[in-house]
């Protein structure tokens, strides 16, 4: 929901700053097949690619290179799950429209202080092709809404988890940020013993060598399974109650520059570091609500992005011409809502999606949104009034319950990935001369 395009901010990051990498051979091979994957094949030419962006990231941050066989080995998996999330997304029906992915791609080019000519001109300067870089964003897109459809969207919070995650927390207003970074080594769904053995053995072999005093961020872009593996592992500043709790018991009882033991959940082994650590804020007692409607019409086999997007258009076009809301979200509108004309009464910040809550927070009162899409489909919201309420409680459990969704997020995520690498078919061709 809340995915950054980090690939793309890094690659073209990577590409300015680091110098030109060298061809590993002066012989030029013929482009050849490295992986199926389901229904679709890796090239040579894709995974060098994918290569030397991976390697111009790594030596901008001042990382050491892993051995190249071993960051290849590496790479081409990663290959693999995105190429299983992006033929999963093609089944489900979800696509990024060309209007969007420009959208995307401005922004990158903003965040980077270039304008969209300056963009593309450093990009062909250090021989990206845009049109493939493009294709990449596109494929980024897809997989951050698939996860959001698939997992994020479809976490559930109970009043009894708060209760419990408000009595175990206490009432401390004092809160400390964590700067942890992470290992995982993915285990099969299916695992028999002997893989468990195998791969715990090798878990402790990289803990070990972290201990001996190894590069913790080189040996987690050798060897994690995690996404943000090519980032050392880094999990950013996060408070205890914001981490998987498995994270969040290790780091509570680490030093900075501290190591775990060898962790184990249902996704595999992991190594936890605490990078850094420091002091928070106290949370002040004030929340903003927002009464709104919205009408939401969503995305399926006979109904296109651009066919909704254009009904929503059109529906926006009858409100300016002093249509009522609530009676076109009674006729119109797909969700559970239409029945009240689209009222969602009052709405605390992290009640709804994170596209949504963007695109609302936005509006004044009595204004209608642009068409926002988000993982449920595409709305247009309208703001009715807003308040700030002084209620520590309902501040306590609103903070309880994104800690706790942000706790599960990571870890459901890992486990639908884990199931979905089980179930695609793959055959390797690497080695294959």
């Amino acid at each position: 929901m809340r995915k950054p395009l980090s690939t793309a901010l890094f690659l073209l990051a990577g590409l300015l700053a680091a110098p030109q990498l060298q061809a590993r051979s002066q012989v030029v091979e013929a482009d050849r097949i490295v992986a199926v994957v389901g229904s679709d094949a890796i090239t040579l030419s894709e995974l060098q690619a994918r290569l030397q962006s991976a390697m111009a990231q790594l030596q901008r941050q001042g990382t050491p290179l892993p051995p190249q066989e071993v960051l290849e080995r590496q790479m081409l998996e990663r290959m693999i799950i995105d190429r299983a999330q992006l033929q999963a997304a093609v089944e489900l029906g979800l696509r990024v429209d060309d209007q969007q992915l420009e959208q995307t791609i401005a922004r990158i080019a903003a965040n980077n202080k270039l304008t969209l000519p300056q963009f593309k001109a450093a990009l062909q300067k250090d021989g990206v092709p845009y049109a493939r870089f493009r294709e990449e964003i596109r494929d980024e897109i897809t997989i951050s809404r698939l996860r959001d459809r698939e997992v994020d969207s479809r976490l559930v919070i109970s009043d009894a988890e708060i209760d419990n995650f408000l009595t175990q927390a206490g009432t401390s207003g004092q809160l400390e940020e964590y700067q942890v970074a992470h290992i995982l080594m993915r285990a099969p769904e299916s695992a028999s013993p002997e893989q468990l053995q195998k791969l715990k053995t090798k878990a402790e072999g990289v803990l070990q060598r972290i201990r001996n005093g190894e590069n913790f961020a080189e040996l987690a872009a050798s060897y994690s399974d995690a996404p943000d593996a090519l980032q050392g592992g880094n999990l950013g500043w996060r408070t205890l109650d914001r981490m998987p709790g498995m994270f969040a018991e290790a780091a509570a009882k680490l030093q900075p520059d501290g190591v775990s033991e060898l962790l184990r959940s249902p996704n595999g082994f992991h190594i936890v570091k605490l990078v850094a650590k420091r002091g928070g804020d106290k949370a002040d007692g004030g929340v903003r609500q927002t009464r709104a409607r919205h009408i939401l019409i969503r995305v399926s086999e006979v109904v296109s992005e651009a066919d909704a997007r254009r009904r929503l258009e059109d529906l926006r076009e009858r409100l300016k011409h002093g249509e009522d809301f609530a009676e076109l979200a009674r006729l119109y509108s797909q969700d559970g809502s239409a029945a009240k004309g689209g009222e969602l009464g009052w709405v605390n910040p992290g009640d709804t999606v994170p596209e949504f809550e963007r695109g609302m927070d936005a509006l004044q009162e009595g204004e209608v949104s642009p068409v926002i899409q988000s993982p449920f489909g595409f709305h247009i919201i309208k703001v009715e009034e807003r308040r700030t309420q002084d209620m520590s409680q309902e501040k306590q459990r609103l903070a309880a319950r994104q800690a706790l969704r942000e706790r599960k997020m990571d870890e459901a995520y890992q486990d639908w990935l884990r199931q979905l690498r089980d179930k695609t078919y793959v055959e390797y061709r690497l080695e294959e001369e």
